[in-house]
């Protein structure tokens, strides 16, 4: 969904949350040929038994894009990244686990380096079906001042 916003538009703790979804072994498969993390954390069932999770966990890579993708679901044409910041992933992400995100407005401020800009964060918090933050980042946006 298209939703035109200029800097002035955002608010200050505004916030929205996506739909779930639930990871799956096919999501580990798929992420691990992409990236070629086949890491035994993520890969290898019964090396994992011998850990304190006990099972595999997910790629924090992939973790990442599915929680800000979760987000994608509304676009912005007056606003692109400028980055991400504070990347952490307090808690490990299952198969089988529905994970969500919600997206705060936490900052915002004139851009120092672009005249007719303005930095929007977005503090982005991924959950899973307990509550338990999987992940957490702060995305920064570049947006367009009204002229």
């Amino acid at each position: 969904m298209e939703i035109e916003q200029y800097f002035e538009d955002y608010a200050l703790g505004d916030t929205r949350k996506t739909n779930g979804r639930t990871i799956t072994e096919t999501d580990f498969v798929v992420h691990a040929g992409h990236t070629g993390d086949f890491f035994p954390h993520h890969m290898d069932t019964e090396f994992c038994k011998t850990l304190p999770f006990g099972q595999r966990i997910a790629h924090g890579t992939m973790t990442f894009a599915i929680g800000v993708g979760l987000a994608a679901t509304q676009i912005n044409p007056r606003a692109f990244t400028y980055g991400y910041e504070r990347l952490r992933f307090p808690k490990p992400v299952f198969i089988g686990d529905t994970i969500h995100t919600v997206v705060t407005i936490g900052t915002m401020k004139l851009d120092p380096k672009r005249d007719g800009f303005g930095q929007v964060v977005e503090k982005t918090e991924t959950f899973n079906q307990r509550g338990e933050t999987v992940m957490y980042c702060e995305h920064i946006l570049l947006v367009e001042l009204r002229k």
